[in-house]
């Protein structure tokens, strides 16, 4: 062991690792809300980005070198985009996950119920995780 250097106590790593497990869920929940909320235009959908991706397909073999740089990075993009969609079942696994660790990480990191209903958490989420407005 280096020199001042202190053993950290196997309660302390264990916190550490907690904290980051319940940073990940978090993390993950709120992107995903970020991802799902209402946004102005039309919003694409699953059959619609693949049908995109068909055209460029078609298109990408024949185009001129500039056009041909467009529909790749195009095609790039809608790849990424498709990645995000997500399954019901993937969303309630993910927002089942937020409930269970949202309470304890709002109490350690002192996050009311008003910032996430602000961040855009639905409430009924924030009462099931048993996280409710602050009186006063």
């Amino acid at each position: 062991m280096a020199k001042g250097a202190k053993k950290i106590s196997d309660t302390h790593k264990s916190a550490l690792v907690n904290g980051r497990t319940e940073g990940k869920i978090i993390r993950e929940y709120l992107e995903l809300v970020e991802v799902l909320k209402p946004r102005r235009g039309r919003r694409r959908t699953k059959d619609s980005i693949s049908k995109r991706l068909s055209q460029i397909e078609a298109e990408i073999n024949g185009a001129e070198p500039l056009k041909r740089l467009h529909l790749i990075q195009e095609r790039l993009n809608l790849r990424k985009e498709l990645s995000r969609f997500r399954t019901r079942e993937d969303y309630l696994a993910v927002e089942k996950a937020f409930i269970n660790v949202a309470r304890p990480f709002s109490v350690r990191n002192h996050v009311t119920f008003e910032a996430w209903k602000e961040f855009g958490i639905d409430p009924i989420v924030l009462n099931k995780a048993e996280i409710f407005p602050s009186q006063g």
